[in-house]
C-alpha cells in the first residue's frame, strides 16, 4: 500500500510499466495506452488540482453505447432531490434487514453492490447546471460483483461498511475495506466490489466537491486523523478478454444509471502515477482531541474528513465525523451531547455498539435531524447522565458517526416508506420531566 493522504503517488505492477520524465511518450513503455483521468478542471490551483495518469492494457474508450439501466436494477436509486419535498421532523431508521446468505442458500435473491443501493435522502441535482449537493445512500447485498463495475461521473463516494468486509478492484489497484475502515472513490474511477458474506453499510456521495482534510486551526499541526494514515492501492492489473460484451459498466451520469458493453476486463491499469486514487482510512487511527475542563466541545472537533461548500469559509457542503472510543473528563459537565438546534442537517449512522446519547439507536440504523429541528438526549440519558459519578471515564462501547451538510435534505419515498423507520421516534423525548423549582 501506499501513505499519505493527497499525495503524488506512482506505481507500476510490471518494472519499466511508467515512463521516466514525461507523460505522454510517442510510444509507452509495454505498448501500453497513456490515458489522464482528471478530477478537476485543468486550471484548478495547484493545491486543489487532481489527475492521475494511468498506463493500460487497451483505452477505456473501447465500450459499446451507453444506454439506460432499467430502474428495476435499483428501485430506490434516485439523482434529483429537487422535486421532493422537505421535512422537519426528527427521523430514525431501524437497522436495515440483511439479505440472505446466498451462498448457503443459493435460491435466495443475488443482490449485488450496485443493485442493493437504497438512496435515504439528498439535496441538489447530480445532473444540473451548478452541479452541486449530495446524496446519502445505504447498501445491502449478499453476492460480488461478477463481470461488473461502477463508475460515478456525478461524485465522490465515501463508503462505511458496518457489516461485511468490501474487496474492492479498482482502476489504479484494489482495497481491502472492513468495517471500522471507511474508503473513498473518486469521481469517474471505476471499481468492482466483492464481498464473502451478507454486507451492509452507508454512503456519502458529493456532488462537484472532493474530500480533503479539515483544517486543524489552533489545535496545530498535528491531530485528528494524520494524513501518512491514508493507505492507496498499488497497481494490479487484469488481462481478460470477455467477448461478446462479457463486461458490464454501470455509469452514474446525471443522477441517472446508464450501461456500456466491454469486451474485456477495464482493470487493465499496469501502472499509474499521480494524486487522484482511491484510498482508505482506519479509523482507529484518528487521534481524539477531547475537553480535559469542563462543557462538552462541539462534534466539529471529531472531523475526519470535509468538503468545502462555496458559501462561506468554514461552512461545509459535507463533513464525515465520527464519535469513536475516548476519555470523558470534564467535571461539573454533562457529558452527553447536549440539547440542540443547528443551522446544519445532521444524518448518523452506527457502525457497531450503542450511542452515548441514545438508548434505542442501533448497529446499523440511521438517524436524521434537519435544520433547526431540536434534538438531543432521550429521556433514560439525560435522567443518568444527571445523576452520573463524574470522574474520569473511557467511553469504549460503540463507534458512531455523521454525515453533517449545510444543505436541507430532502427524504426519497423509500426513506419515508421503509418498513424499518421508527415512526414513534419523536415519543423519545415525551417523557422528559420538568425540573423547574423557585
Amino acid at each position: 500500500m501506499l501513505s499519505g493522504f493527497g499525495n503524488s503517488h506512482s506505481s507500476e505492477a510490471l518494472p519499466g510499466a511508467l515512463p521516466i520524465g514525461q507523460n505522454s511518450p510517442q510510444k509507452c513503455p509495454l505498448g501500453l495506452y497513456a490515458e489522464q483521468l482528471s478530477g478537476s478542471s485543468f486550471t484548478a490551483p495547484r493545491e486543489s488540482n487532481r489527475r492521475s495518469w494511468l498506463y493500460r492494457i487497451r483505452p477505456s474508450v473501447m465500450h459499446s453505447r451507453f444506454t439506460p439501466l432499467s430502474e428495476d436494477a435499483s428501485p430506490s436509486f434516485c439523482g434529483e432531490f429537487t422535486k421532493l419535498t422537505a421535512d422537519p421532523n426528527q427521523m430514525r431508521w431501524f437497522p436495515l434487514p440483511l439479505l440472505s446468505n446466498a451462498d448457503a442458500a443459493p435460491d435466495t435473491a443475488q443482490t449485488d453492490f450496485i443493485s442493493g443501493l437504497l438512496t435515504m435522502a439528498g439535496s441538489g441535482d447530480a445532473g444540473g447546471i451548478n452541479h452541486s449537493g449530495l446524496s446519502i445512500l445505504m447498501y445491502s447485498c449478499n453476492v460480488s460483483m461478477k463481470n461488473r463495475a461502477m463508475s460515478n461521473a456525478d461524485g465522490e463516494m465515501l463508503i462505511v461498511p458496518q457489516i461485511g468486509t468490501l474487496d474492492i478492484q479498482t482502476e489504479m489497484g484494489r482495497l481491502v475495506v472492513k468495517p471500522n475502515e471507511i474508503c473513498v472513490i473518486p469521481r469517474g474511477v471505476r471499481f468492482s466490489i466483492k464481498v464473502d458474506s451478507p454486507s451492509r453499510g452507508y454512503i456519502l456521495e458529493v456532488f462537484g466537491g472532493q474530500f480533503k482534510l479539515p483544517e486543524l486551526g489552533p489545535i496545530g499541526s498535528n491531530g485528528l486523523a494524520n494524513a501518512r494514515d491514508f493507505l492507496y492501492p498499488v497497481a494490479a492489473f487484469e488481462d481478460i478478454d470477455l467477448p461478446d460484451g462479457g463486461f458490464e459498466i454501470v455509469n452514474k451520469f446525471g443522477g441517472r444509471l446508464f450501461s456500456c458493453k466491454l469486451n474485456h476486463s477495464p482493470f487493465d491499469v499496469v501502472a499509474w502515477h499521480g494524486n487522484l486514487a482511491p484510498f482508505k482510512y482506519d479509523l482507529s487511527r484518528f487521534n481524539v482531541i477531547n475537553t480535559v475542563s469542563y462543557d462538552h466541545p462541539d462534534p466539529s472537533i471529531f472531523t475526519v474528513l470535509t468538503c468545502s461548500s462555496e458559501s462561506a469559509p468554514g461552512v461545509a457542503l459535507a463533513d464525515f465525523v465520527i464519535f469513536p472510543p475516548r476519555w470523558m473528563v470534564a467535571e461539573n459537565t454533562f457529558r452527553p451531547p447536549y440539547f440542540h438546534r443547528n443551522v446544519m442537517t445532521e444524518f448518523m449512522g452506527m457502525i457497531w455498539g450503542k450511542y452515548d446519547a441514545k438508548v434505542g439507536f442501533q448497529a446499523g440504523g440511521a438517524s436524521l435531524h434537519s435544520c433547526m429541528s431540536p434534538h438531543g438526549p432521550d429521556e433514560p440519558t439525560f435522567t443518568a447522565a444527571s445523576a452520573a459519578t463524574l470522574a474520569p471515564r473511557k467511553f469504549e462501547e460503540g463507534l458512531a458517526f455523521m454525515f453533517e451538510t449545510n444543505q436541507l435534505l430532502k427524504l426519497t419515498k423509500f426513506a419515508l416508506d421503509a418498513p424499518h423507520r421508527d415512526v414513534d421516534y419523536q415519543k423519545n423525548w415525551q417523557s422528559m420531566p420538568k425540573l423547574f423549582k423557585l
